[in-house]
């Protein structure tokens, strides 16, 4: 079998265990009045509704996003980024493409799940 290389130091699995990821639905998304990169997502946790922001601006229209099923690092301490507190990080996958601009995509279950489903 072929040896898997990481481009990041590898982690104990208790390490990981400690990582809170949800699947949350996205409420409400508007762009950020104070930063150019930024959007200001309302997701829905199941339990809880928080606030968060993602330099997603430049591979988003907020109505593309409202409604999608997302994972969420929801034991995230609060960030405040330009004057708006973000209460989590969405999970993004981003790869370099051909013409050298990046490719943004948010990680989303495909299945119908209920929002504070665990992930991991």
């Amino acid at each position: 079998m072929d040896e898997v290389r990481s481009v990041k130091p590898a982690v104990k699995f208790d390490d990981f265990a400690r990582l809170d990821l949800r699947v949350a639905r996205v409420l409400d998304c508007r762009e950020h009045t104070n930063a150019d990169k930024l959007l200001v997502l309302k997701v829905d946790l199941g339990t809880e509704r928080r606030q968060i922001c993602a330099a997603l601006k430049a591979h988003y229209r907020p109505d593309e996003l409202v409604g999608k099923l997302v994972v969420v690092l929801a034991n995230l301490e609060t960030r405040n980024m330009r004057g708006e507190a973000s209460q989590g990080m969405i999970l993004m996958a981003k790869e370099a493409a051909k013409d050298g601009h990046e490719r943004v995509v948010v990680l989303s279950p495909t299945g119908n799940l209920a929002p504070g489903t665990p992930a991991g």
